[in-house]
């Protein structure tokens, strides 16, 4: 299983390795000539009753990005291939993550230099690119695990210290975007609403952010929506044996982490893990996909109820 967050139209010069158009569709190339791609939904179905086809593969996208309609999707149908999209409501129509925040001020700031002072990391020069990701780098984990409601002033501090830069407001999908996704096709799967780290959060707001995200997904699609993927995903330190209990007690069908490996059977259905593309070339990530696929790897230990 595949993880993908965004497909940029063109390689940015501040994440080189993330995904691009190019890069996806010769990626694309690659899985429709090589493996039976299946949403989510449908590959767990088919584990379950011992049908999965061979060399199956699920691609996911988290959080609801603007370029999962306008650039990914053309190019999944361009290749006749299908995926599930995790989108966190509360970001739609307008919104902005709060790290991407974090990475558009810093892009974005007109200063030959950020002092990050009142974050403990100094001054940093802003004169290239390489620059502005090593400052980006050092806040974003400074931030990552606060609890929603104290993220907000260390991002008003990061924005008072970059001079206040515009940013985007077109990040994330819109509602007709995440409807198109869904007429298109493609599957449609839960993010919570404001991505927050679950352990930092109080048991009842967290059931609230994965039951309340559903909700908003379904009265938008019409549709009943299955699947769940855990914010950040990481077992243990971004979610536990609580936020399993809670998903799998709301009737979802399977739910994904981002703990790394492939899906086998005996594997418990609220913890799939997944695998992340993001090599330099089609060898390396094959390599890579292979290894995964027949190595040994540890279980999420204890994060059954």
């Amino acid at each position: 299983m595949l993880t993908f967050h965004r497909v940029q139209p063109f390689l940015d010069p501040l994440f080189p390795l993330e995904m691009h158009a190019a890069r996806f569709d010769a990626l694309l190339t690659s899985i429709a000539g090589s493996f039976n791609v299946l949403t989510l939904g449908e590959a767990h179905e088919a584990l379950t009753h011992g049908k999965l086809p061979p060399r199956a593969l699920v691609m996911t996208f988290d959080d609801g990005y603007a370029d999962n309609a306008t650039v990914a999707l053309p190019l999944l149908q361009r290749h006749g291939l299908r995926a599930t999209f995790f989108v966190s409501t509360g970001f739609l129509d307008g919104g902005r993550m709060w790290n991407d925040t974090v990475i558009e001020t810093v892009r974005a700031c007109p200063k030959p230099e950020l002092d990050l002072a009142d974050f403990g990391l100094g001054r940093f020069t802003l004169g290239s690119p390489v620059q502005r990701r090593a400052a980006i780098d050092a806040v974003l984990p400074k931030i990552k695990y606060q609890p929603l409601d104290q993220r907000e002033p260390w991002i008003a501090k990061l924005r008072e210290a970059a001079g206040h830069p515009d940013l985007p407001d077109d990040l994330m999908m819109s509602s007709e975007q995440v409807r198109e996704l869904h007429a298109a096709g493609m599957e449609i799967g839960g993010h919570t609403v404001r991505h927050p780290i679950l352990t930092e959060t109080a048991d009842d707001q967290a059931r609230d952010e994965i039951l309340r995200g559903r909700a908003a997904l379904e009265a938008l699609i019409g549709a009943p929506v299955k699947v769940f993927a855990y914010p950040n995903g990481v077992p243990h330190r971004d979610y536990d044996h609580r936020h399993v209990a809670i998903v799998r007690e709301a009737g979802f069908q399977c739910a994904v982490s981002t703990w790394p490996g492939a899906v086998r059977p005996g594997e418990d259905d609220f913890q799939w893990p997944r695998f992340t593309p993001w090599d330099a070339g089609d060898a390396r990530w094959f390599a890579r996909l292979v290894a995964c696929r027949y190595g040994r790897r540890a279980a999420p230990q204890g994060a059954k109820p």
